[in-house]
């Protein structure tokens, strides 16, 4: 999946999140509904966080330099987290606090129909947001289910924003459930556990996204890449035994580090030669992978 798919997935969610935000914002105020500003809320932190992503994919696109030789693709890691664990958790956090004053100190909830409303609306905007994220990832995920694709993907900021879709799509039916019951029963309680649901939906949201981006950030394995190269090795015939491959994603390359035993036969020249075109084979079959260390040994 290119960058430019990813970027065109950010900012499609953006506008459909600064949309809805406002929508929620004006109904909230109007309504006075929690679960309505705990779901303000949330869109504004989406926000926020598509904000941060493009940031992290613009400064990850940077040249490598002598203090950075293989550049600065892993930094979009970082922004992914800062988005995980600051705006997910702020937002979350502040949605139960909200549910959780509402809950002890009831407020009546006017123009209720309103925020039905709007609620329907931004379920439909949403849906069509999440949309966006699927087919943005329809390449790179190939025949995979969405969570195979979710433990495997190096794209942390797809992942992103294909978590706070599904989050935002599930927290605006808990809205429209508890404020519907709100107005049926006359009871704000269910709006108040409305926000507090949503809130809890957050945080568990970021703390699933957070941990996958943590493990990208400390070096997560490429395995697709790595079992291409390992049956592509075993099958050369200057290749005696493979003896280690290692795959190690770098934001959208890969870096390779492969010891492997040669035919003793073969000079330092034939070697080299046969090392040279093995690489451009690997490169030419895995279009990620960048950078590639191959270290002749005769044992682990």
């Amino acid at each position: 999946m290119s960058d430019n798919n990813s970027i065109k997935a950010v900012l499609y969610a953006f506008t459909a999140n600064l949309g809805i935000a406002l929508a929620k914002s004006g109904a909230a105020v109007w309504t006075g509904s929690g679960s309505m500003l705990a779901e303000a809320i949330h869109s504004y932190a989406d926000c926020g966080n598509q904000v941060l992503l493009v940031i992290g994919m613009k400064r990850s696109a940077k040249a490598a330099t002598q203090k950075h030789p293989m550049g600065y693709e892993r930094e979009s890691y970082i922004w992914s987290m800062m988005v995980a664990f600051i705006l997910f958790s702020i937002g979350g956090v502040f949605a139960i606090y909200e549910g959780w004053d509402r809950y002890h100190h009831p407020q009546a909830i006017e123009n209720a129909k309103i925020a039905l409303l709007v609620l329907l609306a931004a379920i439909i905007m949403e849906a069509l947001s999440l949309k966006g994220a699927l087919s943005a990832m329809k390449e790179e995920k190939g025949k995979q289910s969405l969570w195979q694709w979710f433990k495997t993907t190096h794209s942390s900021e797809l992942m992103v924003v294909t978590g706070e879709d599904i989050a935002a799509l599930l927290g605006l039916v808990f809205a429209l459930v508890a404020l519907g019951l709100t107005v049926m029963t006359g009871n704000t309680a269910f709006d108040a556990l409305g926000s507090m649901i949503i809130g809890l939906l957050l945080v568990t949201v970021a703390a699933v996204v957070g941990a996958e981006i943590h493990s990208l950030l400390i070096g997560e394995s490429a395995e697709d890449v790595r079992t291409s190269i390992q049956t592509y090795l075993e099958a050369q015939a200057c290749v005696m035994r493979v003896l280690n491959v290692w795959a190690i994603n770098h934001g959208n390359s890969v870096m390779v580090a492969i010891k492997a035993e040669l035919k003793p036969e073969l000079s330092v020249h034939s070697a080299v030669q046969e090392i040279n075109a093995m690489e451009r084979q690997i490169k030419q079959t895995n279009s990620r992978v960048k950078w590639i260390f191959f270290e002749i040994d005769d044992k682990d």
